[in-house]
């Protein structure tokens, strides 16, 4: 991946930076929304990227999308620009969330489900992560009703796939299996 070791340096250095005045979980929340709203906006991808575009108006639009933001993050998206490495604003925030994580001794875990989980659907979660990577993880739930049922859960590098979609197109690739044995 393009930028990869730079945006772990950027994220070292906004983490400590963070944490040295003690705003490292708002910084954490900033990045987070920061991921969401860059992976959601093609729109704001290609304005990162572009060339053609001036770093003040990447400035202002970075400003004005993310005003609520902590000051710390607002700084690192002037020394990103300054270093012309803008485009690279995705990949530091993934990075500070996964150095965020491992150093708090959480993680966090993603659960596609086709409806909201319940605390008891949680509590399963909860006992299925720690079955898996021997520690507990912060939930967060993705809804996509494509799944149908079950749930997928992504932990770091880690999928477990208990989904009905899955279950189903399994299902489907052993009858097409077995019909073309049967034909032969």
């Amino acid at each position: 991946m393009k930028g990869t070791r730079a945006a772990q340096r950027y994220a070292k250095a906004i983490i400590s930076l963070a944490r040295d005045n003690n705003v490292a979980e708002e910084v954490k929340n900033d990045m987070d929304s920061i991921v969401k709203t860059i992976t959601g906006s093609d729109d704001l991808k290609h304005l990162l990227n572009s060339p053609v575009v001036k770093n003040s108006m990447k400035k202002s639009a970075l400003k004005e999308i993310f005003k609520s933001s902590n000051a710390v993050t607002l700084g690192s998206f002037d020394i990103l620009l300054e270093n012309n490495r803008i485009n690279i604003l995705n990949p530091v925030a993934k990075e500070y969330l996964k150095i965020y994580y491992g150093t708090s001794g959480m993680q966090q875990a993603i659960v596609t489900t086709a409806v909201p989980i319940t605390k008891e659907l949680e509590d399963k979660i909860q006992k299925k992560i720690k079955e898996l990577t021997g520690a507990g993880a912060i939930i967060k739930n993705v809804i996509d009703d494509s799944i149908i049922g079950g749930f997928i859960l992504r932990v770091g590098d880690l999928q477990y796939d208990a989904s009905i979609a899955r279950n189903l197109n399994n299902l489907k690739r052993e009858f097409k299996d077995n019909t073309f044995v049967s034909k032969i």
